[in-house]
């Protein structure tokens, strides 16, 4: 006999084991802080990758629904110097294998698939605890607490459940992105969003670069990349919007104006995202009836695998809880997640070292060199 499952978040990882333990006939019920779907922004493009990400939908059964939300052509790159000049440039010929989907699409095609009420809105957890009886209790903001007997920790790198596992703590990795959009791009910023082309762009310096998007319509989405340290973050006053932009423009002095534009010319105030991990190698303590999934399990440097990996490990917990008692679904997801995290934070470390050099030419001939592995991967699959 099946119980509900409690799973906290209603991020990608969570919403699609909500999914797939529907699928199986299994209840589920889900805590998210946010006070509604549409609460905040959620995030740019996702690129869902056919080893991973794309496996978790079709566990869901949403393969038709995610098709309808592939952005054509999103998979070009272009690698460009900080003059501006082509260094590489791949075409989306179809052949992949990462469709590029908008994040907030991919999160209401889950949310609309789930029953109505299986999501629970304006719970934002304050804390867990183990009860006597082997089951676990958790405490929301709002006074009230809910007592599971299977539950899921989906709640991201700062998740409150991971500590009925694990001591470990998310560690700063050194860099930050910020954030800045800039909309109606091809007549408001066409010389930044001919630099950008179809797809993504990437211009990678020692300890800095610049990152953008090509989103739905003609939204640009820039991520400027700078390895610092939080302190000197602080001293940048992103209350005042312009201020930030031009401090952050003064660290890519003498660029390309097409390339700095996307930092100055930006429609919304920036924003801030420092990286963070999980100690390397850090170990679960074995707790009955409590799981991790995502960020909450494996938070690592941004690496363009996190949320792939959040919904694979959904889909392959849902998929065990339909198939193994309930202990043994867990011991069996977690070896291979653990396997799985372990494998991507390597690959993660091994890219890092990569771009860390302090020869710009070298760092670009390293991320062609990754980029065109990619084109050869998807021609051949």
């Amino acid at each position: 006999m099946h119980t509900p499952v409690t799973i906290i978040g209603a991020g990608l990882g969570g919403l699609t084991l909500a999914r797939v333990l529907h699928v199986h006939g299994i209840e589920a019920v889900v805590y998210e802080a946010e006070a509604s779907p549409m609460a905040r922004m959620q995030g740019g493009m996702l690129d869902i990758h056919d080893y991973n990400g794309q496996l978790a939908v079709e566990a869901a059964g949403l393969m038709p629904e995610f098709r309808g939300l592939i952005l054509e052509g999103r998979q070009a790159m272009r690698v460009l110097d900080a003059n501006g000049n082509l260094l590489f440039e791949k075409a989306d010929d179809g052949s992949g294998g990462r469709p590029e989907v908008q994040r907030g699409e991919l999160r209401r095609m889950l949310l609309d698939s789930l029953p109505p009420g299986t999501v629970h809105w304006g719970r934002k957890v304050t804390g867990a605890r183990t009860l006597a009886d082997g089951r676990h209790e958790v405490a929301f903001a709002d006074g009230t607490a809910v007592v599971a007997d299977l539950l899921v920790g989906a709640d991201g790198a700062w998740s409150r459940i991971r500590s009925l596992r694990t001591a470990a703590k998310p560690e700063y990795v050194g860099e930050a992105f910020v954030e800045i959009y800039l909309f109606d791009a091809d007549t408001r910023h066409p010389a930044s969003a001919k630099a950008v082309g179809g797809g993504s762009l990437m211009v990678p310096a020692p300890g800095k670069g610049i990152h953008a998007h090509r989103e739905s319509g003609d939204t640009l989405h820039t991520y400027v990349s700078l390895t610092r340290p939080l302190e000197w973050f602080d001293d940048v006053d992103f209350t005042d919007p312009a201020a930030a932009a031009a401090r952050i423009a003064a660290e890519f002095e003498g660029w390309a104006p097409e390339l700095t534009a996307l930092i100055t010319d930006g429609d919304t105030a920036p924003v801030l995202r420092p990286h963070y991990t999980l100690p390397p190698g850090h170990e679960w303590d074995r707790v009955p009836g409590v799981t991790l999934v995502g960020d909450a399990a494996h938070l690592m440097p941004v690496n363009g695998e996190g949320a792939n990996l959040a919904m694979l490990d959904g889909a392959e917990l849902g998929q065990a809880l339909a198939a193994h008692p309930v202990d043994e679904a867990l011991a069996e997801y977690e070896r291979a997640m653990a396997v799985r995290s372990a494998r991507v934070a390597a690959e993660s470390v091994q890219f890092g070292e990569l771009m860390s050099g302090d020869d710009g030419e070298t760092i670009a001939q390293a991320l062609i060199e990754v980029f065109s592995a990619l084109s050869e991967a998807g021609r051949a699959s």
